[in-house]
């Protein structure tokens, strides 16, 4: 399907921006055949591994193919633009302009460029980036707390060992009392993934290291995944916490499976099990990957809750379509009732759409403060 969705892209840019160019017939042809080749990308990475979500090629070639897509994407967008333009011009007397020949060629050279700086900036080594979250009620022995939160990593060929290793130097270098990962931090099955994931050993905190499944640890061998992460030393909250101390002081670490395991026989998003039991008077933080559901978890009381999966919108403009498919949810801090909602843009992104333009990847080390007395 995804394959059938992103070819409409490539004939709009095959019909309104190459074939009116006066090129050769023979050229045109064989730029259309390249265009639709590069449109195929998710195909091709189903054929390579049996799934949309894990291209097994090299590291290069999934490069090349994001570019290209990219692409034809931001060269589609554009047309469109102009196309609207010259089709409002005809209601004008006098109107109907014309696109000139060399528009089109700036407009590629264009969306060239900007697809060549939006996969820069997706497979880069995210930047720090601080966060001061207040909350009501934090008890003396936290205030000042600091954790970081991953998500999103998708290791793959695209984020191979190499790039898990200098996430995990940076990040331990940070100092911070906390990591959490918030899903997501695989594409493709453990046999392909086991060096890869290696390099996660490594990530320490005075509390430990703490993770929840993604959505795309269900695409895979979930439960096989569940226990390569506690094998390499980090603790897996399956609907349930953990209580951080401070001498007499607690501090409850929360989280849940994803919303879509419901659709893999495995143990359903349950907010209640993951609370049951909590100290009554502690303030809670929430892992749970997708954010659609803050309304429910600021109704339980969670103080903090902290989410990924949505990737920051990726692209600027996009991140409007990807917001209203997350409860209107997409980066950064969001009040949700007396809770705060932080939506991280991720450490890493799928590796089937790896364009990021005017939305950052991040390591996010986030503070915890007390919140002042109204």
């Amino acid at each position: 399907m995804f394959h059938l969705i992103f070819g409409l892209p490539c004939l709009y840019v095959v019909t309104r921006v190459l074939w009116p160019l006066p090129w050769p017939f023979a050229v045109k042809a064989g730029i259309a055949v390249l265009l639709l080749v590069a449109s195929q990308y998710h195909l091709w990475s189903r054929l390579s591994s049996g799934s949309v979500f894990a291209p097994e090629f090299p590291r290069v070639l999934i490069l090349l193919f994001n570019w290209a897509f990219g692409a034809i994407f931001l060269l589609a967008a554009m047309q469109l633009a102009l196309d609207v333009v010259a089709l409002a011009s005809r209601l004008v007397p006098g109107g109907g302009w014309a696109i000139p020949a060399g528009w089109r060629y700036a407009e590629a050279a264009l969306a060239m460029l900007l697809s060549a700086v939006a996969v820069q900036q997706a497979v880069r080594v995210p930047p720090l980036k601080d966060v001061t979250v207040e909350v009501e009620n934090l008890p003396a022995g936290f205030d000042g707390f600091t954790l970081l939160q991953l998500t999103d990593l998708h290791l793959s060929r695209l984020f191979p060992a190499a790039w898990a290793r200098e996430v995990v130097t940076r990040s331990n270098g940070l100092g911070v009392d906390l990591v959490v990962v918030t899903g997501d931090l695989i594409d493709g099955a453990l046999a392909s993934r086991r060096a890869d994931v290696e390099p996660l050993r490594g990530l320490q905190a005075p509390d430990g290291v703490w993770v929840i499944p993604g959505n795309h640890e269900y695409f895979f061998d979930y439960a096989g995944w569940m226990r390569r992460y506690a094998e390499l030393g980090m603790g897996v909250l399956e609907n349930r916490h953990t209580v951080l101390k401070r001498g007499g002081d607690a501090l409850v670490l929360a989280g849940v499976t994803d919303l879509s395991a419901s659709h893999s026989g495995r143990p359903v998003h349950d907010l209640d099990a993951a609370l049951a039991g909590a100290p009554p008077n502690a303030p809670i933080v929430l892992l749970d990957h997708q954010p659609r559901g803050a309304a429910r978890s600021a109704a339980k009381g969670v103080a903090l809750q902290l989410s990924g999966h949505t990737h920051g919108g990726m692209i600027w403009g996009l991140d409007r379509l990807v917001a209203r498919a997350n409860a209107g949810f997409v980066s950064g801090a969001y009040a949700v009732g007396a809770m705060t909602l932080y939506v991280n843009n991720g450490t890493g992104l799928w590796p089937g759409f790896a364009l990021r333009l005017g939305t950052s990847s991040e390591l996010t080390r986030i503070t915890l403060r007390g919140k002042p007395r109204s």
